[in-house]
């Protein structure tokens, strides 16, 4: 058990549940839609049945009928002690799928290379032979790109000497790293739900266990789910996106930041935040990057040029203190002997315009966003469109938990994307889908017609489960 939802807080979650009867059958699809929709997580105990129908103003005896048919379904477990707790569901994510000639492949959020940086490449090519006057084995990384790195975090208000800068092969190899060198088998890992999944395979892989807070585009962070997970399970590490996250696009307002620098100064846990999408802004703003008031050494940042510039310029980095850098760089020879120098030389030339790269992105993303809005208005306006004001993608709530279907259907009809559960970190996450809006507006127009087709198609084909029934009246 990670937390506990009380009784007041479930009956607030469940709204209009007494949508059919009988009536404790209506009130286990109200919570089985939470757990679908991972609003509300695994491993949540369950308020007492007598609490609970309090709270309700139903018998107790109905609230026992719906616990017991949720056991049935397997979405919760009745523990000793315990009482009720809710279940992982299981990922089921239908897997990725290999791009052909012509297919619209929105499975990466990623957008195509900066104009300007194919001249920038040419223009380090010009002075190769100082570049290959190097040995070639450094995994701290060129001094002259550290301290580019370290002005930026400078200008954000984030005082960073080079010696706190480790330049890596792309922010998933700064992730694995990272993992290596702070978590043990059996560690607990806070980890936001959806979150990016590449992330979730590299902490396993370190033998991590996660432990999952919700965030939704409506309503953000979980933050009492969020205050129960650190106290209870004491994480070694929290895993966050605070700007931009993937793939809802909510950013963490001042006071979400500061309920988890506390929570995790309380529990000892080292933050690692992603900071890959930080800087894609549309049309938020600035906002200060919080995470500040805190001891030395409890907060790693992580970032790369991978979204901003290019996925093929494979340049990322971590930015902590100068102990866990001298241990990260102990490390990093099983895994790596240090970031190309090539590569090197062409994000410290890029560092130095930087603004300029952004300005472009931003402008990109907005025209791709709005496309996307307006094609999604027009042939889904059941779908809810979240409001993003940056990053890369749309995290939609379907009229029903068919994700997985509907992609399986469009890529027959070459468009390629991934579901909702393939962010999920314990199952869930069914009724929805991420939409980048990265690719040309035309594309994106084009995918949400062959969306539309699909989900028609899939919508009359789904079988009329308990679940279905549900997704009719919400």
């Amino acid at each position: 058990m990670d937390s506990r939802v009380s009784a007041r807080a479930l009956s607030v979650a469940l709204g209009g549940w007494r949508t059919k009867e009988p009536v404790y059958e209506a009130l286990a699809d109200g919570i089985r839609l939470l757990c679908l929709d991972n609003r509300l997580a695994p491993r949540t105990a369950l308020p007492a049945e007598r609490e609970l129908a309090g709270a309700l103003q139903v018998s107790r005896s109905t609230v026992a009928a719906a616990y017991r048919s949720l056991r049935d379904s397997g979405h919760i477990a009745s523990l000793r002690g315990s009482g009720s707790v809710t279940l992982p569901l299981g990922r089921h994510d239908p897997g990725r799928a290999a791009a052909a000639d012509g297919t619209i492949d929105l499975q990466q959020a990623s957008p195509p290379a900066w104009p300007g940086l194919a001249g920038v490449m040419a223009e380090v090519a010009q002075s190769a032979s100082s570049l290959v006057a190097r040995v070639g084995y450094d995994v701290l990384g060129r001094i002259e790109l550290r301290e580019a790195i370290a002005r930026r975090y400078e200008r954000r208000g984030i005082p960073t000497r080079p010696s706190e800068v480790l330049v890596t092969t792309g922010a998933q190899s700064a992730i694995h790293l990272v993992a290596s060198v702070l978590l043990g088998r059996g560690d607990r890992v806070l980890m936001e739900t959806p979150t990016y999944p590449h992330a979730v395979d590299a902490l396993r892989r370190a033998g991590a266990r996660p432990v999952g807070v919700p965030v939704t585009t409506d309503d953000g962070w979980d933050l009492d789910r969020a205050e129960q997970a650190f106290a209870r399970t004491l994480p070694v590490m929290a895993y966050l996106m605070p700007d931009f996250h993937n793939p809802t696009g909510r950013s963490m307002t001042a006071a979400e930041r500061d309920v988890f620098l506390l929570a995790g100064e309380r529990a000892g846990s080292v933050l690692v935040l992603d900071e890959t999408t930080s800087e894609l802004d549309i049309d938020r703003g600035p906002v200060a990057p919080g995470f500040d008031a805190t001891e030395s050494g409890t907060i790693v940042r992580i970032g790369s040029l991978g979204k901003t510039v290019w996925g093929g310029l494979r340049v990322g980095w971590v930015r902590a203190e100068g102990d866990l850098i001298r241990r990260l760089v102990a490390a990093r020879p099983a895994q790596d002997l240090g970031t190309p120098e090539f590569e090197q030389a062409v994000v410290t030339h890029l560092l130095d315009d930087f603004d300029e790269i952004l300005t472009q992105r931003s402008n990109l993303l907005r025209t791709g966003r709005d496309a996307l809005v307006g094609a999604l208005a027009e042939h889904l306006s059941q779908w809810r469109v979240p409001s993003v004001h940056g990053g890369v993608s749309l995290w939609i709530e379907l009229d029903a938990p068919l994700s997985s279907a509907v992609v399986i259907d469009v890529r027959s009809r070459g468009v390629l994307l991934s579901a909702g559960p393939r962010f999920s970190i314990e199952g869930g996450h069914d009724r929805h889908l991420r939409i980048p809006f990265t690719a040309p507006p035309e594309q994106l127009v084009r995918a949400v017609r062959e969306l539309a087709r699909s989900w028609r198609d899939v919508r009359a084909g789904a079988p009329v489960t308990s679940v279905d029934r549900v997704s009719a009246v919400v």
